[in-house]
């Protein structure tokens, strides 16, 4: 089933994409959505995830299964107030049989790390995931290590437990491209886990890989070349505009929210087999891709009112473009 393509089309990628997500599918049940709108960050350069959402509902299984259908590298690193960067870039340690410092390389050089409730370590050690998330390097003792490629961080954290926690700075959250909620499963959704658990008789859901790091990584650059009609990327940069003169936001989203909705509507129409992106393909990503980038203003703590409410009002408040594909495209 695994093998390497010279050449990628938009049909490969589509196919490549319906089958890895089937093949989470088996351990995931009834995410479709968040299991495609994870697809198009993976997808994205810089594709890096936060899961937000109540203990239980998957976020490390989706991670774990991801990693095994993609062929890749997966480490997870428990993150808690003892936590320190060296815990995740490693470090040199001496050798006394060799009579030198030897380089021992933390969990950070890996395809896929899980940063599991990654709020719970001090700023400083969050710190150390911010040079590899944007410059995809490790600095130990001067010295630069380059990560593999691709690398990817999904970062999870839950809602509801501040006691112990230390909120991720701005600088951080920027770096995440998504922010995304899982979500209870349907009653019929709880029943049909119960059912394949009973049949499995086991806890572990076997996976295999459908692709290899290689081939997705031709698939990313193959979601490079989707085009982008100029009015569609108007229209990004409107809905980006916008949240900075909103009178309730404080610091609107910088640049790299509309790099990330240009990416991620390139991807998600990838994976719908289309070469041009669509205004509807924006607005599936207007949420999770710009909500965690704004800072609400302090004063008006009387206005209830949350993040995504004020993205959703600014993305209201942008007409939508309508424009005719040529034939080229």
């Amino acid at each position: 089933m695994m093998k390497t393509i010279s050449q990628m089309t938009i049909e490969q990628v589509a196919g490549y994409s319906t089958q890895i997500i089937a093949e989470v599918e088996k351990a995931v049940i009834g995410k479709r959505d968040v299991l495609e709108q994870m697809m198009a960050a993976f997808l994205s350069s810089g594709g890096h995830i936060l899961l937000e959402d109540y203990p239980g509902l998957a976020k490390t299984l989706i991670a774990n299964s991801f990693s095994i259908a993609l062929g890749m590298q997966f480490k997870r690193i428990q993150f808690t107030p003892d936590l320190l960067p060296g815990d995740i870039t490693g470090g040199y340690v001496f050798e006394s049989d060799k009579n030198r410092f030897m380089l021992r390389k933390g969990p950070i050089f890996t395809n896929i790390l899980l940063a599991d409730e990654i709020n719970r370590a001090s700023p400083k050690t969050q710190s150390a995931l911010l040079e590899a998330m944007q410059e995809y390097q490790v600095t130990l003792e001067g010295e630069t290590q380059t990560l593999p490629d691709p690398f990817i961080v999904i970062a999870t954290q839950n809602p509801i437990e501040y006691e112990g926690t230390f909120p991720l700075p701005e600088a951080q959250l920027d770096r995440f491209m998504v922010k995304i909620s899982i979500g209870y499963p349907t009653p019929e959704e709880e029943d049909e886990i119960l059912k394949r658990r009973a049949e499995r008789k086991s806890d572990l859901v076997p996976l295999q890989a459908i692709i290899t790091p290689e081939t997705f990584l031709q698939m990313r650059a193959t979601a490079e070349e989707v085009y982008v009609d100029p009015d569609v990327r108007r229209y990004m940069v409107e809905l980006v505009s916008k949240s900075r003169s909103h009178r309730q936001v404080a610091v609107g989203v910088s640049p790299r929210g509309s790099l990330a909705l240009l990416k991620l509507a390139r991807a998600w129409a990838a994976i719908h087999n289309r070469n041009y992106v669509v205004p509807d393909d924006i607005k599936k990503f207007i949420q999770p891709a710009l909500a965690h980038r704004i800072i609400l203003d302090p004063s008006l703590w009387d206005v209830k009112k949350s993040e995504n409410k004020i993205i959703e009002e600014i993305a209201q408040s942008v007409s939508v473009p309508v424009f005719k594909m040529d034939d080229e495209h």
